[in-house]
């Protein structure tokens, strides 16, 4: 029997473990010499690669040495930690690809601790190291300082360290000396990591700790087979550790290894492999499939809770329905359903309408990318703004707070600081590297809502910033993060070129001639904070007198056109966000002017 090694890659957003994964494909001799490969070839879906970032953990598997090296590239940002989460039962141990240059990050603390508490074995990789500015020496005191912070065993402290330039495809075991391919890397994971153990005379158990779909096939529930061996027409039974799945029994149609990046059909797999199984669609994450005569449930990681909701709900604007496909709640509840079974760390409840739907994840980009996915599909819907989830303890009003890190120029650490001060956050540390400082603080998830270009502008584009869940912690107070108002549209018909003219004195367009709108769109940004109705569909009286000062050329301002995260952050208590195949329209939830007047004047005066 052929030796196995199943590893995951973990790491930081944009410390490279796709392009790690690429390599290690190249190298691995997956490719022919002649074919042409993509960057980043793990990122298959359209979303991944307009981002620059890994949303969904994948599989592949390389060989070296007739050792076959199942390998998972996982997300790496904070808002996808679920689909790390699941995956780490998969393998035996990890790769940790930490920048020669940032050193440790939130995200790699918080992968780092989901691998230590399942005892895996760890090979840190410290990347980049090809930077002007990289630091190893120093990074490998930062790491060894967050293993003991996560309390990790000796041997987990004498966890071997590699330096590479995963770009450039080169591995060395030495931080002063350039390797020359990634060898050192491929040797280190069959000297280091352990084969799985092989119980292959035992009744068959595999763990679905992830699922694909086939057009031709449907569901294939993917997972580690812990103990004895499977074969096509098997039947066998599923069951559950909490007691919540009661699938029925099901033949086994297909079975698949993964080679390279594709799906290669086995007849029969062993203990150790990973494989995807083909035959039942009711076999969902976290379930169990046995052998007929010893069904045992294997314990399912927990997934870390949501801590940010939105509500979902069915769009009732003067436009619904004119540019979607799928526009019904019957739909709108399907697919968010649909999507909660393969996101474990998504979570759907109904509301008192049958018409809103509330959805639970772990941050803005995590609702954003289901919102995006699912324009792309064709659906048509709104949304309200991002809200976080509180808890009571003891009568007490308790928040999320996150771990923000914010790596900045020098000259713009007051600017940064004054507001982080104003969104109620902590400083906790403050280090200088060159002419660069980082600044850590903890600091409540709704005070980083909206922050992101208001960061940028702060750091003239040179920051960069991060952040983790980190604790609930006593409720901080009232944050007013919203200091400007909207300019809303008065009535139904077309944005025209004189009107806008003449709203551009109040504010920011979002808008351009030609636009369709009705009133209640929030078509600009006033900067004074409050809510205005402009006429943007206000057209030029004609008269018979001319004269040649009468015309004065109508300049426009450039409009900002928001993306779906902008609006996300745009978003106040009394706005909505249409979502369309086509368009993004902010709104106010009550369209018309007098009504919204009178409920503005009730809630400032407390008026029931």
């Amino acid at each position: 029997m052929r030796e196995v090694r199943n590893i995951a890659i973990i790491a930081h957003v944009d410390h490279g473990k796709t392009s790690l994964v690429n390599e290690l494909l190249k190298q691995g001799n997956v490719f022919r010499d002649n074919q042409v490969i993509e960057d980043r070839v793990m990122d298959s879906n359209a979303l991944e690669r307009e981002r620059g970032i890994t949303i969904l953990s994948k599989n592949t598997a390389v060989l070296y040495n007739d050792v076959k090296i199942n390998i998972i590239d996982t997300p790496g940002h904070a808002d996808f930690g679920g689909e790390v989460e699941r995956v780490l039962k998969m393998v035996d141990g990890v790769i940790l690809v930490v920048d020669a240059y940032e050193g440790p990050m939130p995200q790699t603390r918080f992968v780092l601790q989901k691998a230590l508490e399942l005892n895996h074995r760890v090979i840190v990789v410290v990347n980049k190291i090809d930077k002007p500015e990289a630091r190893p020496k120093e990074v490998i005191d930062e790491v060894l300082e967050l293993f003991l912070e996560l309390n990790g065993t000796e041997e987990q402290l004498e966890s071997p360290f590699i330096f590479a330039s995963c770009r450039q495809g080169i591995a060395s075991n030495d931080p002063d000396v350039m390797g020359v391919d990634m060898k050192p890397l491929f040797e280190k994971i069959i000297e280091y990591i352990p084969a799985p153990k092989c119980d292959t005379n035992a009744p068959f158990q595999m763990l679905v700790s992830s699922s694909e779909h086939n057009d031709y096939l449907g569901k294939l529930s993917v997972g580690k087979v812990e103990r004895g061996v499977i074969k096509v027409n098997d039947t066998v039974e599923v069951t559950n550790y909490y007691g919540e799945c009661k699938a029925k029994p099901f033949k086994v149609v297909n079975i698949f290894a993964y080679e390279g990046l594709k799906r290669v059909p086995l007849e029969e797999a062993v203990a150790g492999d990973i494989v995807c199984i083909a035959g039942s669609p009711d076999v969902t994450i976290g379930d169990t499939i046995c052998d007929k005569t010893l069904v045992e449930a294997i314990p399912f990681v927990k997934i870390s809770e949501p801590s940010v909701q939105m509500t979902f709900s069915v769009n009732n604007s003067p436009f619904a329905g004119k540019e979607g496909k799928f526009c019904t709640s019957r739909h709108l509840r399907d697919r968010l359903m649909k999507e909660s079974i393969k996101d474990l760390s998504l979570k759907v409840q109904d509301t008192d309408s049958a018409d809103s739907f509330t959805v639970l994840g772990r941050g803005e980009m995590h609702i954003s990318i289901l919102i995006e996915n699912m324009r792309r599909d064709g659906y048509e819907f709104q949304v309200s703004m991002p809200k976080v989830l509180y808890k009571e303890i003891d009568g007490v009003k308790y928040e999320p707070i996150d771990r923000f890190v914010a790596d900045i120029p020098e000259d713009c650490v007051g600017a940064v600081m004054s507001e982080l001060g104003n969104r109620k956050g902590e400083l906790v540390s403050m280090t200088s590297h060159g002419n660069r400082n980082r600044l850590e603080f903890l600091i409540p998830s709704r005070g980083l809502f909206g922050y992101k270009s208001q960061f940028l502008t702060d750091t003239k584009g040179e920051g960069i910033m991060s952040s983790i869940f980190e604790k609930y912690d006593v409720f901080k107070g009232n944050i007013d993060m919203r200091n400007f108002g909207a300019l809303i549209a008065y009535e139904n018909g077309e944005a025209c070129q004189y009107g806008l003219f003449n709203s551009q004195e109040r504010g920011r367009m979002l808008i351009t001639p030609g636009t369709k709108v009705y009133g209640g769109m929030v078509v600009g940004i006033n900067p004074k904070g409050v809510d205005i109705v402009v006429n943007v569909c206000k057209k030029k009286q004609l008269t018979n007198m001319r004269s040649s000062a009468s015309d004065e050329a109508l300049r426009l301002e450039p409009a900002k056109i928001m993306t779906l995260e902008e609006c996300l952050e745009f978003l106040d208590d009394d706005e909505l966000l249409e979502v369309t195949p086509t368009s993004l329209r902010l709104r106010k939830i009550i369209l018309d002017h007098v009504a919204r007047g009178r409920s503005d004047f009730r809630k400032k005066n407390n008026i029931e």
